[in-house]
C-alpha cells in the first residue's frame, strides 16, 4: 500500500529496506514501482550509493532532457547513432542486444525486473521469456569482454533482474 501511495509523489524515489529476502517479495515491490529493494544486512555505504543512484535516475527522468550519450568507465552508448563502443571501438550488437543495453542505461542505478525488461523489449509478459533475456545478456557480456562474476557494467540481481552500474555515469 505504501508503494501505491508513494508512486504518486513523482520526485521521490522509493527504496525498500527489508528483512524479507524472498524473491517474490522483491519482485512484487519492484513491479509495483519501487526503484530498489535492499535486504538486511546492508552497509551504510551501500545504502548511500543506492540512494545516490536512485536520485540521479529520478532527476534524469524529471528533467525531461534527452541524453545523447551514456558513459561508464570505457563503455559509451551513443543513443543518436544507436552504437555501443568500448574504449572507442564499436561493438557489433544485434538490435535486441542494443535495446537491452540502452534500456538499462536509461535507468542506470535502478533494478529493472525481468518482467519490466521483457515488457519493454519484446512487448509482452511471458515468464518463459526470461531464458531469452538471459541468453541475450550472456551475449552482451561476452561482446563486452566481461568475465563471469565481473560486475563492471551490468549487475545481476539474482532472481529479480538487472541493473546498469551508475557510479560513474556521465552525460
Amino acid at each position: 500500500d505504501f508503494i501505491r501511495f508513494a508512486r504518486g509523489i513523482s520526485a521521490v524515489p522509493i527504496i525498500i529496506l527489508s528483512a524479507r529476502s524472498e524473491e517474490q517479495d522483491k519482485v512484487a515491490a519492484l513491479d509495483l514501482g519501487a526503484n530498489d529493494y535492499v535486504t538486511k544486512p546492508f552497509g551504510t555505504a551501500e545504502l548511500m550509493a543506492r540512494m545516490r543512484a536512485a536520485l540521479r535516475s529520478r532527476r534524469s527522468e524529471l528533467s525531461g532532457t534527452v541524453r545523447q550519450k551514456f558513459t561508464l568507465y570505457d563503455l559509451t552508448i551513443d543513443y543518436d547513432k544507436r552504437q555501443v563502443s568500448l574504449s572507442g571501438e564499436v561493438i557489433p550488437f544485434t538490435q535486441t542486444e542494443y535495446n537491452i543495453v540502452a534500456l538499462l542505461s536509461v535507468h542506470a542505478g535502478r533494478v529493472m525486473t525481468y518482467a519490466e525488461i521483457i515488457r519493454e523489449i519484446w512487448g509482452w509478459n511471458d515468464s518463459g521469456s526470461i531464458k531469452k533475456l538471459q541468453v541475450n545478456m550472456a551475449n552482451i557480456r561476452k561482446k563486452l569482454g566481461v568475465k563471469p562474476g565481473d560486475n563492471q557494467y551490468i549487475l545481476n540481481e539474482l532472481g529479480v533482474g538487472y541493473r546498469m552500474n551508475a557510479e560513474l555515469e556521465i552525460g
